[in-house]
């Protein structure tokens, strides 16, 4: 029945506005929401993968870098600040940590939106450490809104897990 009108309606349409309909279809074909949250996850995890493995010079252990930027060159930029990081080795820890684990959870869609959730988290922290990268950040944060709003999509373990447990979907 739907077809039969899409049909029609179609039959009726004027060259342009066939030539519109088409594109628009083809751009959602193109942009379809499984793809379009495969491609947001791996974008979020990719700049916070990057930093995190940086930080670590051995399992579980991180490099001198990394606890010397939260010891001297991190600072806060909150009101009556800037001012320096509480137990920077802990913050250096717990950094590289999230910098890692989360965008691998990201990539499997594992746990998705609570992954997405500690980014942006981070994403507000880096914000409050580097001011001036809003531009980046606001991107960040974006992404992590839009995959906590949508969820990770068909081409994850959250969405195989989901219809393990609920074989009627």
């Amino acid at each position: 029945m739907i077809t039969d009108q899409r049909m029609s309606a179609e039959g009726s349409l004027p060259p342009l506005g066939r030539l519109v309909d088409n594109a628009n279809r083809l751009v959602q074909t193109i942009a379809a929401p499984s793809l379009v949250q495969l491609v947001l996850r791996l974008a979020l995890a990719v700049p916070f993968w990057r930093s995190g493995i940086l930080k670590w010079g051995g399992f579980l252990k991180l490099n001198d870098t990394a606890v010397t930027l939260f010891t001297d060159e991190f600072m806060l930029h909150l009101p009556g600040g800037p001012y320096h990081y509480p137990a920077p080795a802990v913050m250096a820890f717990l950094s590289g940590c999230g910098e890692i684990t989360f965008p691998i959870l990201l990539v499997l869609g594992l746990g998705t939106r609570f992954a997405a959730l500690g980014l942006l988290f981070m994403t507000v922290i880096v914000e409050l450490t580097v001011p001036d990268g809003w531009p980046v950040h606001i991107t960040w944060a974006a992404m992590a809104l839009g995959i906590m709003a949508y969820g990770p999509g068909r081409v994850s373990l959250d969405h195989l897990i989901g219809r393990a447990l609920s074989p009627e979907r």
